[in-house]
């Protein structure tokens, strides 16, 4: 077989906002077509790649990404020409080459991944293997727990919750298909709850609730009461998940509850407030729980918490091998978020699971707030064999398509499937 790359072509289209992301679309010479839409987020680390926008404030408020599609079709793309899609890893690093800033802050990372996650599906439709088998071989037959986001606070919704992320995870569950089930129902079961306390049922951009709760422990709450009501046990068929995303409510040393009027906390503070509701609710993973620059709080609370549950690093890490390196040295987690729109490409992506599996850390394959119909994470999460997925709630179609191809995958791996608790 000789399949060689014949044309790259970018566009603009919108993402689950509304605002404009890019997709990219390769055509080999065998006449074989894909195409990748990348995603965008709302809570972003500082250290990500650059996500390049135009900043006209005439177009879409000066978030359009025609400088990206233009980067795609006149200075990747015709460069790519001819090139064997199969050489994953030859493709990335040409075009890392070709931006030559360590952020991707030339070509910008939207355009380099768009390509990059074309180039994987085009190359798994040519040699006619499922993406999940193309990019992780024979042992691809995980199926993840999901991590679905019911509560929203933070910057993800205009509500009086601090924390960012209130998630369920069906790990009881038999498989995926009905871990999705036993999450889908507590969604449901969730919504009549808030009814009957007179709280808003409207949905935020992953799809998760955001009513204006008595305080930051009242989702802990009214998670429990949904999974109870649900006819599930908290604790051993569904436990709780956070991401507190605490950069986002951090200032001058201090983690600033301003939205649940509960004031400044300290550092060991904000530990201490951590460590009372592991004792009293059913918490198995943390996100984010100290400010992305406080990798001795990091430290500290994975010293304390991390035997008993899974501290993650997101915006500490940013899917950088670099700096999860540090996060190994120092101790600062033992599970790392992984985003391909933070660092640009999905070899590097790979790259930084493959350290995670060097250091016994667990991944978390996520999903970003602006979110498309793509479900390029989903054949990923399976082909990466990390065990969980954190792509949004059980509602709005961009979310659920990832959710609804994980049921294909193990519909179609059959008896092979394995359920990662």
């Amino acid at each position: 077989m000789n399949q060689r790359i014949q044309s790259i072509q970018a566009m603009e289209i919108l993402d689950s906002r509304g605002n404009p992301t890019v997709r990219a679309r390769i055509t080999l010479n065998d006449g074989c077509t894909a195409s990748a839409s990348v995603p965008s987020g709302a809570s972003t680390g500082e250290n990500e790649a650059l996500e390049l926008r135009d900043g006209d404030s005439s177009r879409y408020g000066g978030k359009g990404v025609l400088k990206a599609v233009d980067h795609i079709n006149t200075e990747i793309g015709p460069k790519l020409i001819g090139m064997d899609p199969t050489r994953q890893a030859e493709i990335d690093g040409f075009m890392l080459n070709l931006d030559g800033t360590p952020f991707k802050k030339k070509l910008g990372a939207n355009a380099i991944l768009g390509v990059s996650m074309a180039v994987a599906a085009v190359a798994a439709k040519s040699v006619n293997l499922p993406l999940y088998s193309y990019l992780g071989g024979v042992g691809s037959f995980t199926l993840p727990v999901p991590m679905l986001n019911i509560i929203n606070g933070g910057e993800h919704a205009d509500n009086s919750v601090d924390l960012q992320e209130f998630m369920v995870m069906p790990t009881g569950a038999p498989n995926f298909t009905e871990a999705l089930r036993y999450g889908a129902e507590t969604f449901h079961a969730l919504k009549k709850i808030l009814k009957a306390k007179g709280y808003a049922t409207s949905v935020g951009d992953e799809g998760g609730f955001a009513p204006n709760l008595k305080s930051n422990e009242e989702a802990c709450e009214v998670i429990v009461e949904a999974i109870q009501a649900a006819g599930y046990k908290p604790g051993e068929q569904i436990c709780i998940a956070i991401d507190a995303a605490a950069s986002s409510f951090s200032g001058d040393g201090h983690y600033n509850l301003a939205k649940s009027g509960q004031g400044q906390k300290s550092g060991e503070e904000m530990i201490a407030l951590y460590k009372n509701w592991c004792g009293k609710y059913p918490i198995i993973s943390i996100e984010d729980p100290m400010d992305e620059h406080d990798w001795n709080g990091f430290s500290t609370i994975t010293k304390e918490l991390g035997e008993k549950i899974q501290i993650v690093g997101d915006d500490l890490f940013v899917t950088n091998k670099d700096f999860v390196k540090k996060g190994i040295e120092k101790g600062a987690a033992n599970a790392v978020l992984i985003k391909l729109n933070q660092i640009g490409t999905v070899t590097e992506t790979v790259e930084t699971i493959n350290l995670c599996r060097k250091a016994g850390w667990n991944y978390i394959v996520s999903h970003r707030s602006g979110e498309t119909e793509d479900t390029f994470i989903a054949d990923f999460t399976v082909a990466m064999g990390g065990g969980q997925i954190k792509t949004g709630s059980a509602s709005r179609s961009e979310r659920i398509a990832k959710y609804n191809r994980l049921m294909e995958i193990e519909l179609e791996l059959g008896e092979a499937a394995v359920f990662g608790r």
